[in-house]
C-alpha cells in the first residue's frame, strides 16, 4: 500500500528536495505541497493523506498551530503528523506531542532515516530521535506536577490493569514492543496487545501520546529507573 504523503514547509527548495526523496520511495509519494500551516491543514483535509511532514517555523500559520487543527478534527484521524524541524528545543518538542505529532525529526537526518519515519508514523506508531526523547523527559523534569497534570490526566487512567501500567512505564521509556516483552519476560504479540489496549483505553492517537500521558499523569517520572 503507498503510503500518502502532504509536505508543508515554507521553503520551496526544500519541499522540492523532500518531494524528490520521498516520490524515490517506491512505498510512498507525495500528493500535495503546503508553504504555510494554514495551507497544509487545508490540503490534508482535501487529500486525507497518510502523514504530514510538518515544518514548525512558518509564516502567518505556523506548523504548531497546523499540527493541533489537523489532530483535533474527528475527519483527520487517519492523518498523522511528522515534525521536521532544524529546532530541537524543548518547547518545541513538548507543544508539538502535546499538540497531537506522532514524531519529531531534526532535519539533519540522514534520507534513509527520514523515509524510515514516515513508514513508522504511517504505520501507528509513535517516532521520537534518541536527541529529542533526551530532551522530552528532560523539560518534564523541569516542570512542576502540578503544571504537567492539570487536565492531562485521563479519568480513563482508573480502567487500566497493572500488567498495562507496567507496559505503559515501559513504553514511555522508549521501548519498543520487542523490548518490552524481554524486560516484562512476555511474548512481544502480548505486548503488542496491551499497547493496543492502552491506545484504546487513554484515548491516544499513537505511542508519542501515551507518552505524553505517561509522564503528565505522573506514572512515570524522569530519573526512574
Amino acid at each position: 500500500m503507498t503510503i500518502r504523503v502532504v509536505v508543508a514547509d515554507d521553503q520551496p527548495l526544500l519541499r522540492g528536495g523532500f518531494r524528490l526523496l520521498i516520490d524515490s520511495a517506491p512505498d510512498m509519494r507525495v500528493v500535495a505541497e503546503a508553504d504555510d500551516g494554514a495551507q497544509a491543514l487545508a490540503l490534508t483535509r482535501e487529500h486525507r493523506p497518510d502523514v504530514v511532514l510538518m515544518d514548525i517555523r512558518m509564516p502567518h500559520t505556523d506548523g504548531l498551530v497546523a499540527t493541533r487543527r489537523i489532530c483535533t478534527d474527528p475527519g483527520l484521524e487517519g492523518s498523522r503528523v511528522l515534525i521536521l524541524t532544524t529546532f530541537d528545543l524543548d518547547e518545541y518538542v513538548y507543544t508539538a506531542l502535546r499538540a497531537g505529532a506522532s514524531g519529531f525529526v531534526l532535519k539533519d537526518t540522514t534520507p534513509e532515516d527520514l523515509l524510515a519515519a514516515v513508514r513508522v508514523v504511517a504505520a501507528g506508531d509513535g517516532l521520537l530521535a534518541p536527541r529529542i526523547t533526551r530532551r522530552l523527559i528532560a523539560e518534564f523534569a523541569r516542570r512542576p506536577q502540578s503544571a504537567r497534570a492539570l487536565e492531562t490526566t485521563p479519568a480513563a487512567l482508573s480502567t487500566v490493569t497493572d500488567r498495562e501500567r507496567e507496559v505503559l512505564r515501559e513504553v514511555a521509556r522508549g521501548l519498543s514492543n520487542a523490548e518490552i516483552a524481554v524486560r516484562l519476560h512476555i511474548s512481544a504479540a502480548t505486548a503488542k496487545t496491551h499497547v493496543s489496549r492502552l491506545l484504546t483505553k487513554l484515548d491516544a492517537r499513537d505511542r508519542a501520546q501515551l507518552v505524553v500521558i505517561a509522564y503528565e499523569s505522573g506514572l512515570v517520572t524522569p530519573g526512574t529507573p
